[in-house]
């Protein structure tokens, strides 16, 4: 079971706050600043979502500032798996994610760990599309066929997920490695029968003629939502981590409460702006998003079954436990800063 331990030091939290400050002014963690603040480095959310109200509201940098913190908004590529070179450099701190390129990115020596989960809305938002005129209309089909996939990700996951459930053996298709940008462009031209894609991209290509023959929810995927963090600096600054997740939960209750507010943050028309028939269920799925919490024993067990399906498959070339990619963010905080959050189910 995945468990976690009360610190049992936390009464000299005061004593230490001298050293807290020392490590903030250094910024060994994100970037310091000569005044001792901390700079967060986020990944942009773009235009929707909690992240993107609170970066239009300056929620966090509010919430954050009391820490002597503040967050910097990082642009990136779709895709957590493409991210990856960020976080070794030093150039990203956060990014929400999903567990199956989190099991990827472990199984490359890249220090980040999860700190909270949640169920993903909109599992019909993900999957596998074929060609128009590939003659694919079901997963079976896929045999034989060329697919793109984002290496030990969620598209890897995705695809690899459809076939075991219908019995086509993986080495009978062919896993074509690109990023979501790449897979874009070779899925348009033809260069692959078929890809294995989520989110806006998914949904771009569905718009535009590609044959839906799998969804993440028929498939019964178990690739839950995830934020994650860069180890160095949740082990430096566990209170900042605790606030930024704090202030995630209660926008997230928000959007639950108020889903079109939480749509077209930024651009109401525009390429990044959605209407019609996508807006209307965006905001049906911003209703149903659910409110992130700490790791659970629960959650443990559905990264299991990720992490069993690419070792058997040879994405990853070494079993990984739920205590290699879950921080263990409770033992790090205070039962005061502990209680700001909302516990796991």
């Amino acid at each position: 079971m995945f468990r976690t331990r009360r610190p049992h030091r936390w009464r000299h939290a005061l004593v230490l706050a001298p050293v807290v400050a020392l490590l903030a002014a250094c910024g060994s963690g994100s970037t310091g600043t000569g005044s001792g603040e901390v700079v967060l480095k986020v990944v942009d959310p773009g235009n929707a979502g909690p992240l993107a109200v609170g970066k239009r509201d300056g929620t966090f940098d509010k919430a954050l500032a009391p820490l002597h913190a503040r967050v910097e908004w990082v642009t990136t590529t779709p895709g957590f798996s493409s991210m990856l070179k960020l976080f070794n450099t030093r150039e990203l701190d956060v990014s929400d994610a999903a567990f199956s390129p989190v099991v990827g990115a472990l199984s490359k020596d890249v220090a980040v760990r999860i700190v909270s989960v949640s169920d993903p809305a909109g599992k019909d938002q993900s999957g596998i599309l074929a060609a128009p005129n590939a003659g694919i209309h079901s997963v079976a089909d896929l045999a034989g066929k060329r697919v793109a996939v984002n290496p030990a990700g969620k598209g890897e996951y995705i695809l690899l997920q459809a076939l075991a459930q219908a019995g086509v053996p993986a080495d009978k298709v062919t896993r074509v490695p690109l990023q979501q940008k790449d897979a874009a462009t070779a899925f348009a031209t033809g260069k692959v029968d078929a890809w294995a894609s989520f989110l806006v991209p998914y949904q771009e290509a569905k718009a535009n003629g590609g044959v839906e023959i799998a969804t993440e929810q028929s498939i019964g995927s178990k690739d839950n939502t995830v934020f994650v963090f860069r180890t160095e600096v949740a082990d430096k600054h566990p209170d900042i981590a605790a606030k930024f997740l704090q202030t995630v939960q209660q926008l997230t209750t928000q959007q639950r409460g108020n889903p079109a507010d939480f749509q077209n943050v930024f651009d109401k028309t525009g390429p990044r702006a959605l209407s019609g028939p996508r807006l209307t269920d965006a905001i049906r799925l911003g209703g149903e998003a659910t409110v992130p919490h700490l790791p659970t024993d629960s959650d443990a067990a559905d990264l299991a079954t990720i992490v069993k399906l690419f070792r058997d498959n040879g994405v990853i070339s070494r079993d990984i436990t739920a205590g290699d990619i879950f921080y263990d963010l409770k033992s790090k905080l205070t039962p005061e800063q502990l209680a700001g959050l909302q516990p796991g189910r």
